[in-house]
């Protein structure tokens, strides 16, 4: 048996997700589908394209009068989600161009008043939910068209010296009020919401002021969705703590850490180099490589977001949808060394070299993922006397080990290569798995 040291190690851990009924699901699910959708999927070339062409708003109108994704059916988003091994889903309810999918009663700019005509968001949670997935919602506090909505360092007229000097006759106030009542008719109209991903504060820059704690008046917003949903889980970006920590865009060394203390925390992550549907980007991640990003992070005790941009008809890009089917294929036999699972006791020997540990505390199974594939053998330093089994996830086939000092055999007889007795060695067949990532099921003692 592992002994006490370790046991508590990994409790400690995981008691971050899973003793609090709030956070238990979302450790448990640790994969989920991003969905950034707006008038910029028109455009095609990203959803910061507003602000990188200095678009006004008279400018930006032509995709607001053009809107009308023809070909929209999220049963079909829903269920690519679920054959992916997805749990939840965020989606972009209101990006920073200020664009709503719902028929907000606060605003014109809506998906109801395009000639698509519909409210988009509804049927899009409600298809999900069908397939129990849990549901999120993005929401901007960035408003690019919103007539109060103030300059700063992201804004598309801040070169604007028009614009810029209408500043003074704007009302903070209203906006501000408009952004909490738009959130209560999210988490009163919509259903249950999983997470409110929150994006972003702003802090001061090229002599432009920020937006922060104080300007959205993070305090009296949290304290509303507490009261309102109090299951619902806020991300970190409102300049107060909440519940999870969102690095976008890279991997991280290790479990994330807050005044030392490791925390909830999820990895948001596009195919490409855009969140909006880009027609011509091409820096497109593969199959593998997501999946080695899934599993990096879950061995490091966090969750993966993966997002899709939907096009303009309503349709996923055939090279996510390429992407998401292959996941699928992985996940079907895999699953279970991602969902539950978590980094590796810290007291167990380091992982070998090209390989990533995931860990279920609740089966005290030990996953091995091996992104390279050795030779006959892979050897385990310090793994001597840990394990009772192991085999191949793929297709449960044992996996012969060989304890500490015990001679490895060739054809040519027994041969002492001088192994410490604390080693395990699997003996692996000499040629890969078809899976694109195989992994090994190690039962701990």
């Amino acid at each position: 048996m592992a002994d006490a040291k370790e046991q508590a190690n990994v409790s400690d851990r995981h008691a971050l997700l899973t003793n609090d009924p709030r956070t238990e699901w979302f450790a448990e699910a640790r994969f989920g589908l991003y969905i950034h959708w707006g008038l910029y999927s028109l455009g095609a070339r990203h959803e910061w394209m507003r602000c990188r062409e200095a678009m006004s708003n008279e400018e930006y109108e032509k995709y607001f009068r053009r809107f009308d994704p023809d070909l929209y059916a999220p049963e079909k988003w829903a269920k690519l989600a679920s054959d992916a091994g997805m749990k939840y889903m965020v989606v972009t309810a209101k990006h920073h161009e200020g664009f709503c999918l719902w028929d907000s009663r606060l605003t014109d700019y809506k998906s109801t008043n395009t000639p698509c005509g519909a409210d988009l968001l509804r049927p899009m949670l409600e298809a999900f939910r069908a397939e129990g997935i849990r549901t999120g919602l993005y929401y901007s506090l960035l408003d690019w068209h919103h007539p109060d909505y103030t300059i700063d360092v992201k804004h598309p007229m801040r070169h604007d010296k028009d614009y810029a000097a209408k500043d003074s006759g704007r009302n903070w106030q209203n906006y501000v009020d408009y952004m909490h009542g738009q959130t209560r008719e999210l988490l009163t109209e919509y259903g249950d919401i999983d997470v409110l991903f929150l994006d972003f504060s702003i802090p001061p820059e090229q002599g432009f002021p920020g937006k922060g704690k104080e300007e959205w008046q993070s305090e009296r917003f949290v304290e509303m969705v507490s009261t309102l949903q109090p299951r619902t889980l806020i991300n970190d970006r409102l300049g107060v703590p909440g519940d999870i920590t969102t690095p976008e865009q890279y991997q991280p060394r290790e479990w994330i850490k807050i005044d030392g203390k490791p925390v909830l925390w999820e990895a948001c992550h596009t195919f490409s180099g855009s969140w909006g549907y880009h027609r011509d980007e091409q820096s497109w991640k593969t199959t593998e490589q997501l999946l080695r990003m899934l599993i990096d992070t879950v061995g490091k005790g966090g969750n993966f977001l993966l997002n899709v941009g939907p096009n303009a008809r309503g349709e996923l890009d055939e090279r996510a949808v390429e992407r998401l089917e292959e996941i699928g294929v992985w996940m079907r036999k895999h699953a279970r060394s991602i969902h539950g699972c978590t980094a590796a006791p810290a007291a167990l020997p380091a992982c070998p070299e090209d390989c990533r540990f995931t860990y279920n505390p609740r089966t005290r199974r030990l996953y091995l993922h091996l992104f390279a594939w050795p030779f006959k053998q892979l050897h385990l330093e310090g793994f001597s006397g840990k394990v009772e089994y192991a085999q191949l996830l793929d297709d449960a086939s044992e996996i012969i080990m060989i304890e500490g000092e015990k001679r490895l055999t060739m054809e040519a007889g027994a041969f002492d290569e001088g192994r410490p007795a604390s080693m395990l060695t699997l003996q692996l067949p000499v040629k890969k798995p078809k899976a694109i990532i195989p992994v090994i099921e190690l039962f701990l003692k």
